[in-house]
């Protein structure tokens, strides 16, 4: 067991079975009264941040959580195969943990796991991705590079909004935490 003086930005504690990264923390010590610890907390899986305080030297119980290179292999339908860069031994993730990282992961591409005992908590993509549009309707004469949007489908099958003039072969790319379309990429 820790007391509130191990927390740190980046520390992962435990509570109440759930694992809660510590995004910022502040140590207060009013005039009148005990010293404090204010902290806001990113919940792990699901990504909900709240705030909590504690009492200075309270006891607080810290994860290990081990954050690891891995390269995606290939998905066998319910879950995802990875393997670690350094050693080569192969993890299974399941899709629930992968969650929306999977419509933007290729084949041989690098990504980072993170583990708790050996269990996969997430799975984080690079800021952005390259990827080719696979389908997207050929656009009309007149369409303008400033403007509208059209729907396009990439090689993982998620669909993206592009500009008009955009085609189907053209590698695009694309924002990893919104989905969004970040520009035309050429060989």
């Amino acid at each position: 067991m820790a007391s509130t003086a191990d927390i740190k930005n980046g520390v992962v504690l435990s509570i109440d079975g759930q694992l809660w990264s510590v995004i910022e923390f502040q140590h207060v010590k009013p005039g009148k009264g005990g010293a404090f610890v204010r902290t806001k907390l990113k919940n792990v899986v699901s990504g909900k941040v709240v705030d909590r305080t504690y009492n200075a030297g309270a006891k607080i119980e810290i994860e290990n959580v081990d954050r690891r290179d891995y390269t995606y292999l290939y998905n066998d339908g319910d879950s995802f195969v990875f393997m670690d860069a350094t050693d080569y031994d192969q993890i299974s993730v399941s899709s629930t943990v992968v969650g929306d990282a999977a419509n933007f992961m290729l084949e041989n591409q690098s990504v980072t796991v993170a583990l708790n005992n050996g269990n996969p908590l997430y799975v984080e993509l690079p800021a952005s991705v390259v990827l080719e549009i696979t389908y997207t309707e050929p656009g009309l004469q007149g369409d303008r590079s400033t403007g509208g949007t059209k729907p396009a489908t990439v090689q993982t099958g998620y669909e993206i909004q592009v500009p008009l003039f955009l085609e189907t072969g053209t590698k695009v790319k694309v924002d990893t935490r919104t989905g969004d379309y970040l520009g035309r990429v050429n060989d």
